[in-house]
């Protein structure tokens, strides 16, 4: 069997980032470079050409996502010097006629994206019967994040008489079942482009694909799949993720021996009375993080090492207090992390005050029961329930970013230049 062409995708918005990249994933076996919509649309044309003229013999696939004036952007990209043009699936095909058109006179060929396609199979017959030379079994970026899969797109089009490419937040493991499943073109963007070391990481993706298998599948629960994102991001990558959202404030007092992962039980109480905050200790599965609303009094506290102890032997991942702890000598020689907005060694009385699992107020963040929470060294992040699993991913794709960076600066850039600050001021 062929090995798969693989393609990897520069979703960057910095032409000299972009470019050194690119040599980098050609060292690693990469086949052909994409010059990503957010560089077309950062750079325009001028990509294309810089690239073309860096990589003279490569073939070059311009990700337009042509909607409308199909012919005329194929010109622009096909003179720029790219290959292969893109263009969406779901436009009229008006466009796509139109396209091809343009395509046949300048001698490059069409892909097709079929993001967002209803009826991926009607649709992908239809632009094999208009001409369209490649069909992308594509899962956008944002569909990931709620856990959309390219893979199951790529079994619906198996038959059809056109190459069939795959993409949508594809790695090594993954991408080696897109071979084993009979794609023509591999398409990979973050696991490579993000890495250290582009060069290997694509080297792995080149080798997975050589030697194509399904592997094996172990099924594991959702709750499990967000602890597993979440363990390899710190807070800052979860607020990113967010847009600068869900960040506690105030939490003045931390012990954080280890990072703090879990999902919310929530304890409204007042004025010191612990009653409520120790019961809750027993609502806890192991996993959970208690979080308490001291309404704001910081004279008395509703926790201390006994509550803290007694948690810890719960399984319990952490507590959080909008309020005052006593007993901190204590507590920060125990195992669990504990936050707090001030340590105060007055006690008040379990008088049975207050509610355990209703919504509440802390730390400037509205907290629910089984929303999910992240704590480390920089404070404590909150995270809507309804979007975990897709904030989970889209910080790791934070980190992911991260990494690359750190190293661009390892190698001696500084970060305002990478990001060209300058060029990205709001004017």
């Amino acid at each position: 069997m062929q090995s798969p062409t693989l393609q990897v995708a520069l979703d960057v918005t910095e032409l000299t980032r972009a470019q050194k990249i690119a040599e980098e994933a050609l060292l690693g076996g990469a086949d052909w470079i994409e010059i990503g919509t957010p560089l077309v649309k950062s750079e325009g044309m001028q990509a294309v050409r810089a690239l073309r003229a860096q990589f003279p013999t490569t073939t070059l696939v311009a990700d337009l996502k042509t909607s409308d004036t199909g012919g005329l952007e194929v010109e622009m990209a096909a003179k720029a010097g790219a290959n292969i043009v893109c263009v969406l699936a779901n436009t009229d095909n008006a466009v796509i006629t139109d396209a091809l058109r343009g395509a046949a006179l300048y001698g490059v060929e069409i892909m097709a994206d079929m993001m967002n396609v209803s009826d991926v199979v009607t649709r992908a017959r239809e632009l094999a019967d208009l001409g369209v030379q490649i069909i992308n079994a594509h899962v956008g970026i944002d569909q990931q994040m709620e856990g959309k899969d390219p893979l199951d797109l790529l079994d619906k089009l198996g038959d059809l008489p056109v190459k069939i490419a795959v993409a949508g937040g594809l790695n090594a493991e993954s991408a080696s079942k897109a071979a084993a499943r009979g794609a023509d073109i591999v398409i990979v963007g973050g696991s490579i482009i993000k890495a250290a070391d582009v060069t290997k990481a694509a080297r792995n993706v080149r080798d997975a694909i050589d030697r194509p298998t399904e592997g094996t599948s172990v099924k594991i629960s959702l709750d499990d799949m967000i602890r597993e994102r979440l363990e390899q991001v710190s807070a800052p990558n979860v607020t990113d993720a967010l847009y600068r959202k869900g960040a506690m404030s105030g939490l003045s007092v931390q012990h954080v021996p280890k990072k703090m992962i879990g999902k919310a039980v929530t304890v409204q109480t007042f004025g010191g009375d612990w009653s409520k905050p120790v019961q809750a200790i027993d609502a806890c599965r192991p996993g959970d993080i208690l979080v308490i609303s001291n309404d704001k009094r910081t004279d008395i506290a509703p926790w201390g090492e006994l509550a803290t102890r007694s948690a810890e032997n719960k399984g319990v991942a952490g507590i959080i207090i909008d309020g005052a702890v006593r007993d901190w000598d204590d507590i920060i020689t125990l195992d669990i992390p504990v936050y707090a907005t001030a340590i105060q060694p007055n006690a008040g009385e379990p008088k049975g005050f207050g509610e355990i699992n209703a919504e509440i107020s802390c730390c400037g963040q509205t907290v629910r029961p089984g929303d999910w929470l992240i704590g480390d060294q920089s404070g404590v992040v909150v995270i809507p329930r309804e979007r975990a699993y897709e904030v989970a991913r889209r910080s790791v794709e934070v980190q992911k970013t991260e990494v690359r960076i750190r190293e661009e600066i390892r190698r001696g850039g500084t970060l305002g230049s990478l990001s060209q600050l300058l060029r990205w001021e709001k004017k």
